[in-house]
């Protein structure tokens, strides 16, 4: 096995504190001819190697193409590449499960590579102090989601396991405070619901969740067309959110939007695929658990 130099894992390093998604290709078996040997290793993003050595650049084609899908859903894939006319997957790791790819040159041999993707954590945005909105900041660290609080005039000892606590809901604060691509939930709840929209809409949100009854849901998209917030942004908003697990107190419901943040990161399943909250269970103030 390959030794690993302090300068693979300083350009690790330096590759999760940007936050930029990598894979760690390790190369499991090899079939001369091949310039690369069982466990060389590399560091490689959507763009390219970063750091380190699996062979020449034969495999390489078939590598990145792999490496962009498994950024993409966070999967491992085990893969292999060969001339053509090569005979079966051969043994190995995994035999049988391995995505074949054809050598993109004439040079011959068999590689065997794992494509491991390390994907920097999901940060999660909680607009609003509702009880929800609290009990929902102490549960989201738990499960490994950083949590940044907005609310106006928050008080930062009610959200002792955020990472943040911004105590203003104007998109020009909240500026330079949240990346794009953020996961929001806005459990508002009643108190300031279009301001937290309109915040959201603002942040370029990959996700927006709304903890709200199907009818306040409704009456609040309408408000955000009417004030011509694109169409598909307002109607990407999962309203009622969460998942149907018979949620009624604030805890209960923060449990069941964490459940569909989970199932929406780890599962990979598209927004239309995330059952709703039951409305009871997710309304607002007046709808919900007696506030």
């Amino acid at each position: 096995m390959s030794e690993l130099g302090n300068d693979f894992f300083t350009a690790a390093q330096r590759l999760q504190q940007r936050g930029e998604p990598y894979a760690l290709v390790s190369v499991v078996r090899t079939q001369a001819p091949s310039s690369a040997r069982a466990g060389d290793k590399a560091l490689v993003t959507a763009q390219g190697i970063v750091h380190g050595w699996i062979g020449g650049g034969c495999a390489q084609p078939a590598v990145l193409h792999t490496v962009r899908e498994a950024l993409q859903d966070g999967r491992a894939r085990l893969i292999r590449v060969a001339p053509a006319e090569a005979e079966g997957p051969g043994e190995g790791p995994a035999a049988g499960e391995k995505i074949e790819f054809g050598m993109s040159c004439h040079s011959g041999g068999t590689i065997e590579l794992f494509i491991d993707p390390i994907l920097p954590p999901t940060k999660l945005v909680v607009i609003g102090d509702s009880p929800v909105a609290v009990a929902l900041a102490g549960l989201a660290p738990r499960v490994g989601l950083p949590v940044t609080v907005i609310a106006r005039a928050a008080d930062p000892r009610r959200f002792a396991d955020a990472s943040e606590v911004i105590e203003s809901d104007e998109p020009a604060a909240v500026a330079g405070h949240v990346a794009a691509g953020s996961w929001v939930v806005v459990a508002t709840q009643g108190r300031r619901d279009l301001p937290g929209l309109r915040l959201a809409l603002s942040l370029q949100a990959a996700k927006i969740w709304l903890v709200a009854s199907a009818r306040k849901a409704q009456a609040l998209r309408d408000e955000l067309l009417a004030a011509k917030y694109a169409a598909h942004a307002v109607s990407a908003i999962i309203a009622p959110a969460g998942e149907r697990i018979g949620a009624q107190t604030p805890e209960e419901i923060a449990l069941s939007v964490l459940a569909a943040v989970v199932a929406a990161r780890r599962v990979g399943r598209a927004v239309a695929d995330v059952p709703a909250a039951d409305e009871v269970a997710v309304g607002t103030p007046a709808e919900c658990c007696g506030h």
